[in-house]
């Protein structure tokens, strides 16, 4: 039996769970050394400083990764068929960001949910915003 969500466990509003996903500097540079994604500004927070930022930052492919991940925590078994993010701020290494998720909308001829996503940097401002289209097998 499994425990995994099904589609028919969803309703309209409902909420992931909050997560707080590991940013700190070891693990954002393992995430750039995986993803041949090594700019200054993401692994070195004085390299960061001299370009303006208050430190080094997240990269955008890794807070994708990091949203796929909830969504997969949440649903497992689910197929994400899309995900499309909007960076409205910095989100600093080294810091506790804050993802959430909401379920709003279901199409139940196609078994798929249509997801808000939210990651808040530490100080609450909103660094990423987007929508996910998720699929639920049969």
């Amino acid at each position: 039996m499994s425990d995994a969500l099904s589609f028919e466990d969803i309703e309209l509003g409902d909420e992931l769970a909050v997560v707080h996903p590991d940013v700190s500097m070891a693990n954002v540079k393992k995430f750039c050394g995986a993803a041949k994604h090594s700019f200054e500004r993401f692994i070195d927070h004085d390299a960061a400083r001299a370009e303006g930022f208050p430190g080094a930052i997240v990269p955008g492919i890794m807070s994708q990764g990091l949203l796929a991940s909830m969504i997969h925590r949440w649903a497992p078994g689910c197929t994400i068929k899309s995900i499309d993010t909007v960076f409205r701020g910095s989100l600093l290494v080294d810091s506790q960001i804050t993802m959430t998720g909401a379920v709003t909308d279901t199409d139940e001829s196609e078994r798929r949910i249509e997801l808000d996503l939210t990651i808040l940097a530490e100080d609450g401002r909103t660094g990423v915003i987007g929508t996910a289209t998720v699929e639920f097998p049969v």
